[in-house]
């Protein structure tokens, strides 16, 4: 079923429905489309939008939606389930983050209906999709050459997106108001509940972190009464963060990172050092305040200012301030 738009009312209710929606054409004037699942419940209720690979090689998110929707009985479903695989075509083909004209499609929403081909893909996608969700789980891994924990972003000061990360059972939690280009920032512009899942490293399965991937899924979906799944909580309360940023070198070499996720290390304490190619330590690098490691590089080889690692802040609600850029649609 080739289609336009994913007006809801175009689907039968009690129905798994599968769809190429339209999005550009390529060089040979071919369309590029993206495969949407829609599960559209037997009985009206929330639209839950699940959306994986809008980075062509961040691919845990794909056996999450095709084990949820195995599981998922239309006639039991009270609502809508719109499920999207592969949201980047061409970053996906290429084993590519990017989209293939080098945009990031990630830091362009909401995207221009007369720029680039990223910047109308990424206006497409949004207007022709993300719009009609009421909420939004945007399934993310690290990027080549980094690691990730298991870690949520999102607005932890808004009531939905904080219980919508909560269940997600994951080791870090960061407080972050996105206003970056991102799809959860278009679509909490929007007024639809978004939080942005990290499941672990890019081009590849890892069965752990898709197994826990699918549990906050689900966890969801039962929070919204749409379906009879058991939530499942983690009896372990996750760090909180209120706000994180990435360290990066100074200097070309050899890169050793001595920190692992997950670590917490303290103001001045030593994270890493380079050195040169014959094995001299040339520079050292140190935390410049309390925090703990959400993500970092794994990829030896450094040129001046690639990155160390994720420094998540650990603190309280009270610490977090709230997200102006939506603040008014709550």
């Amino acid at each position: 079923m080739i289609i336009d738009n994913l007006n809801i009312n175009q689907f039968p209710k009690g129905k798994q429905t599968r769809a190429e929606l339209k999005m550009v054409q390529n060089g040979l004037g071919q369309i590029i489309s993206i495969p949407i699942i829609i599960i559209r419940g037997a009985d009206d209720g929330p639209v839950l939008g699940i959306t994986s690979g809008v980075h062509g090689n961040e691919l845990n998110g794909l056996p999450v939606i095709h084990n949820l929707i195995k599981e998922v009985e239309p006639e039991q479903l009270k609502g809508t389930i719109i499920a999207i695989p592969i949201v980047n075509i061409p970053g996906y083909f290429n084993f590519s983050r990017y989209f293939n004209d080098g945009s990031d499609l990630n830091r362009i929403m909401p995207g221009n209906p007369k720029g680039s081909c990223g910047q109308i893909y990424a206006h497409r996608f949004l207007n022709r999709a993300v719009y009609y969700f009421d909420y939004l789980l945007d399934l993310h891994t690290a990027s080549f050459g980094r690691i990730n924990s298991l870690y949520i972003r999102a607005d932890l000061v808004h009531e939905t997106t904080e219980w919508m990360a909560q269940v997600q059972n994951a080791e870090i939690l960061l407080h972050n108001c996105g206003g970056d280009g991102t799809l959860r920032s278009a679509a909490m512009m929007k007024n639809i509940s978004a939080i942005t899942i990290e499941v672990g490293d890019p081009q590849t399965f890892q069965q752990e972190m898709i197994d826990s991937g699918l549990i906050g899924t689900k966890n969801v979906i039962s929070r919204l009464k749409m379906y009879p799944f058991t939530e499942v909580k983690n009896e372990e309360e996750p760090i909180i963060c209120v706000r994180s940023y990435w360290l990066y070198t100074d200097t070309g070499g050899v890169l050793h990172v001595q920190k692992q996720l997950r670590d917490f290390v303290k103001k001045g304490e030593k994270i890493a050092y380079v050195t040169n190619i014959y094995g001299d330590v040339i520079a050292e690098y140190t935390a410049p305040e309390d925090g703990v490691v959400i993500g970092k590089a794994i990829n030896p080889a450094n040129q001046t200012g690639s990155r160390i690692l994720h420094l998540g802040i650990v603190g309280t609600k009270d610490d977090m301030g709230a997200c102006p850029a939506w603040t008014i649609q709550r």
